[in-house]
C-alpha cells in the first residue's frame, strides 16, 4: 500500500508539472518482428545465396527503431532514417515492404481529439490514411516491472488484426483442411500457405510516472506512458525517454497523399497483393519465392 501511495504521489507531481508548462518529450522504440513462419524450408528452388539474401532483408524489415515526439494531446511516431547498405536498395518494393511490416510512413495521433493520420506509399501512390483511433478495451493487471528508471503496469487487450500489417502472417495449420490435401501439393506458391489471424492479444507496459495517453504505433488509453508492447509477434521495447528535449520537433499531421480511411487503404493493399499474386502465377513465377524476390528488386 505505501509503495502504491509513493508512485500515485510521483504521478500526481508529474502529472501537475507537465500541465505547468509547455513541455515535449521523446521517446525511442526498438521493433523486433519474429520472422520463423517466413522461412522457405527445404525448397530445392532456393539456392544458398538467395535463403541468405532473403533473412538479410527479412531481418532488416523486422528489426526497426522509431522516435515518438509527444505533447501533451498529440504525438509524432515515425522510423529513425538509415542508410541502406551496398545492394540493399530497393526502390517501391522495398518501401512496399517496410510498410507491410508497421514501418513507412509518419503516424500522428491526437488522443484529445482521438484520430490519427499517417501518410503511406503503394506502388508508386501516395495515400493519406484518416480514421478514428480504435478504443481498446484494456485490462488493468496487478503485475509489475521495472523498465529502465520507470515502474510499469501491465495491461492486457485483444486488438483486431489489419490486413495491410503483414506482420502477423502466420503458417496455416496443416490439420484444418486434410481434405484438400492434392490441392496443397498443387499449389507452390508461399503466400498460398500463410494467413492472418482475426485478432490477436495486446499486452502493454506503461508507466503513471510518465502521465501521458500516449504509447508506439497507434497503442494509447492507459493511464500513463506505454513503453513496451507485444501485439502477436512484433514487441516494440522503450529504449530512452527524453523529457523537455532540446531538440523540440514540430508536432503535426502529414497532408500529402489520397485521403482514405483505414478499412480503405486495407482492401486496396489486399487487392493489389492478390493481383500481384496471380500475376506471378500467370508468369511461373509462383514457386515459393517468386513474388518475394520480386518485391525486393
Amino acid at each position: 500500500m505505501n509503495k502504491f501511495i509513493i508512485l500515485l504521489s510521483l504521478a500526481i507531481v508529474s502529472f501537475l508539472d507537465l500541465q505547468a508548462q509547455d513541455f515535449q518529450g521523446l521517446v525511442v522504440y526498438e521493433s523486433k518482428t519474429s520472422t520463423a513462419d517466413f522461412k522457405m524450408g527445404d525448397n530445392k528452388e532456393i539456392t544458398p545465396e538467395m535463403q541468405k539474401m532473403i533473412e538479410e532483408r527479412m531481418k532488416k524489415f523486422s528489426e526497426k527503431t522509431f522516435n515518438l515526439y509527444f505533447d501533451k494531446t498529440a504525438s509524432i511516431y515515425e522510423e529513425q532514417e538509415k542508410l541502406d547498405a551496398p545492394g540493399t536498395q530497393g526502390g517501391g518494393g522495398m518501401r512496399m515492404m517496410a510498410s507491410f511490416a508497421g514501418g513507412g510512413g509518419k503516424l500522428y495521433k491526437n488522443v484529445k481529439e482521438r484520430t490519427f493520420c499517417v501518410d503511406k506509399e503503394m506502388m508508386g501512390k501516395e495515400f493519406l490514411v484518416k480514421d478514428t483511433l480504435a478504443k481498446l478495451k484494456w485490462k488493468m493487471e496487478t503485475e509489475t516491472k521495472k523498465i529502465g528508471n520507470y515502474t510499469c503496469y501491465k495491461a492486457t487487450a485483444q486488438q483486431a488484426v489489419s490486413k495491410s500489417d503483414f506482420r502477423n502472417f502466420r503458417r496455416k495449420n496443416q490439420d484444418e483442411n486434410k481434405d484438400k490435401k492434392d490441392e496443397k501439393e498443387k499449389s507452390t506458391n508461399f503466400m498460398d500457405n500463410m494467413e492472418l489471424p482475426k485478432e490477436v492479444t495486446i499486452t502493454a507496459w506503461y508507466t503513471p510516472e510518465i502521465p501521458i495517453n500516449q504509447g508506439p504505433e497507434n497503442y494509447w488509453g492507459l493511464p500513463g506512458l506505454i513503453l513496451e508492447v507485444n501485439n502477436g509477434k512484433t514487441t516494440i521495447l522503450c529504449s530512452k525517454v527524453v523529457m523537455n528535449n532540446k531538440d523540440r520537433q514540430e508536432i503535426k499531421a502529414p497532408t500529402n497523399g489520397k485521403v482514405v480511411t483505414q478499412t480503405e487503404y486495407d482492401d486496396i493493399v489486399t487487392k493489389k497483393m492478390e493481383e500481384m499474386r496471380e500475376m506471378y502465377k500467370s508468369q511461373g513465377g509462383g514457386g515459393g519465392h517468386g513474388g518475394m524476390m520480386r518485391l525486393g528488386r
